[in-house]
């Protein structure tokens, strides 16, 4: 037996010369008998990172801290050390803790994976009328284009636009990379902590993520980069301050104190945007935010909806990876944003996953006899799905109280459970108690956990109590509404009724309820078309009177009776 040298002593050890000039390799099982074989090195690296290098990323939600179950996969050859324990297959074992410890064979579930093509929000409805009057000065046939850009937490969109016409040209989106740092904006202000990783998200969101999407989107329009004028750009304020990297840091702090908050002009060499032919200088306009935890993405959403303009009161929800709330009333502006956290995206439940093909979309369940009908994005057959999404889970939540499977406290009843739910839907794993919806493509069964319902629950609960909050500070009730709003790529699959069943949307009526897809991006789109716009969101966001929840009375003892299901 000879040891390679180049490695550590005891590791990797390999028969004779002609081994040891070979490297070690990983086999990769992916789901339907596919398999891929790549090279690793005893060089500390977690198997998460490891399996990124060569273009396996996994969902590391929680910034590979441990805390969540994206990244799990299962070990089904060979040893890994896991915080400091060794492992032997087969396993199923979280690979942003994981280190291989020689030769092995992973299977990756297609729910741990990222590289699937994400559900964007690419569509909207703009509810202002709007002149064209462009922000950038433009030369038909030359430099006549423009990009607008929704940068959210989990996905960006950019849209290609005619300045000349005001017609969009195409779009192109795709996931936030910043992912890989954490899937909320607190674990990503908190890695910016680190002046190497706050550069390593700005490199995430400029060069891995708007750059190939620019190049998409201009091939799609069939126009070369050099016609590019200007950009208009939307985010929640932590994601602009990671795209200009600025230090995030103050956002995680009280008072919570943004770097800036007004709209900003850029360039894209100040960014570090480069795309042959677009020129270091080219001008780039960040739209204005309201305050550390509601963005540009809620002003531009505030105003594409046209709320400001409704002669009855309005509220505008924003459901996505944090929960954004604006009411107007009486030409008054109150917000707040919500700790909700990404649940209705999936994240921290056993099988959810975000909107994405072969993700279920749909799930309702009936009794009586016992059964589920659902639908999987993509139209891809149950057997094969790989999660379940946000508006799944609602659709379960509603139908299975309705049903009387639940009780108000998210626990399976106990009589149901027994006599009612066929043996072959029931599951129990570690003491928890499932409903199984399907058996899984080899990552095991879908199902819904009662674990799974008691952190939906306190996801509703945030957004319920903060709304309700919000109608208090302006002295009106749900039923005085004329409009809700709901913007966000949840709100598209959403079943709005049984939003209103399980109090996600308190008190309303189903017919209050218009749902406007992305208007972050609708904001943007109007920024670069009428230039006359912008100047009017920044009026709009000082307008806002910004609530902070922690601190608004009567909002812990909502939030305690939000968790309970009606």
């Amino acid at each position: 037996m000879a040891l390679d040298e180049t490695k550590s002593p005891g590791r990797f050890k390999a028969e004779g010369n002609a081994e040891m000039s070979k490297p070690p390799h990983l086999l990769i099982e992916l789901d339907f008998g596919e398999r891929r074989t790549i090279p690793i090195a005893d060089d500390g690296r977690s198997l998460a990172d490891v399996l990124a290098t060569h273009g396996w990323p996994l969902n590391t939600r929680c910034g590979q801290r441990g805390l969540c179950h994206g990244c799990e996969v299962e070990l089904r050859a060979g040893t890994a050390s896991v915080e400091g324990r060794t492992v032997a297959a087969s396993a199923t074992i979280k690979a942003c803790r994981a280190r291989l410890m020689g030769e092995a064979t992973v299977h990756l579930p297609a729910r741990s994976r990222i590289e699937h093509r994400p559900q964007v929000g690419e569509t909207f409805e703009i509810g202002v009328p709007y002149a064209h009057q462009p922000l950038f000065d433009f030369v038909p046939g030359e430099r006549d284009t423009a990009l607008a850009v929704d940068i959210g937490t989990t996905t960006v969109v950019v849209l290609l636009v005619d300045l000349v016409t005001g017609e969009v040209l195409s779009r192109a989106g795709a996931f936030n990379e910043q992912i890989r740092f954490g899937d909320n904006v607190v674990t990503r202000i908190d890695a910016g902590r680190n002046p190497e990783a706050l550069a390593a998200m700005q490199r995430a969101i400029v060069t891995e993520t708007i750059q190939p999407l620019l190049a998409k989107a201009c091939e799609r329009a069939g126009r070369l980069p050099e016609r590019i004028a200007g950009g208009a750009m939307a985010g929640n304020t932590t994601m602009l301050h990671l795209l200009v990297g600025a230090d995030p840091t103050p956002l995680g702090i009280a008072p919570f104190t943004p770097r800036f908050i007004a709209g900003k002009r850029v360039s894209a060499g100040d960014i570090g945007l480069e795309v042959p032919g677009l020129g270091a200088a080219l001008p780039l306009q960040l739209l204005p935010a309201i305050a550390a935890y509601l963005g540009a993405d809620i002003t531009a959403g505030v105003f594409a909806s046209g709320m400001v303009f409704d002669e009855r009161p309005s509220l505008l929800v924003d459901i996505g990876t944090n929960g954004e709330i604006v009411l107007q009333a009486g030409g008054k502006l109150f917000g707040c944003a919500t700790a909700a956290g990404p649940a209705f995206e999936g994240c921290g439940l056993r099988c959810g996953t975000r909107a994405r093909e072969g993700a279920v979309s749909d799930l309702n369940v009936r009794l009586d006899p016992f059964a589920l009908d659902t639908e999987v994005i993509g139209n891809v057959p149950l057997a094969r799905a790989n999660g379940i999404c946000g508006s799944a889970y609602v659709d379960f939540l509603a139908t299975a109280r309705d049903q009387g499977i639940l009780t108000p406290a998210g626990r399976f009843t106990t009589g149901i459970w027994d006599a009612h739910l066929p043996d072959a839907y029931k599951m129990a794993v570690e003491g928890e108690r499932a409903i199984r919806i399907a058996d899984g493509n080899g990552a095991g069964a879908l199902r819904v956990s009662e674990v799974d319902v008691a952190l939906l629950l306190q996801a509703k609960a945030a957004i319920g109590a903060g709304i309700e909050v919000l109608l208090e500070t302006a002295a009106i009730r749900a039923v005085d509404l004329g409009r809700v709003y709901l913007a966000g790529g949840f709100g598209m699959h959403l079943d709005v009724a049984h939003a209103i069943a399980i109090g996600l949307l308190p008190g309303f009526r189903e017919e209050q309820v218009r749902v406007v897809g992305n208007t972050s991006l609708a904001g943007a789109l109007l920024a670069l078309v009428d230039r006359t716009t912008l100047a009017e969101m920044e009026e709009l966001r000082q307008r806002v009177e910004v609530i902070e929840l922690n601190l608004a009375d009567g909002f812990e003892d909502r939030y305690i009776e939000h968790l309970l299901l009606p």
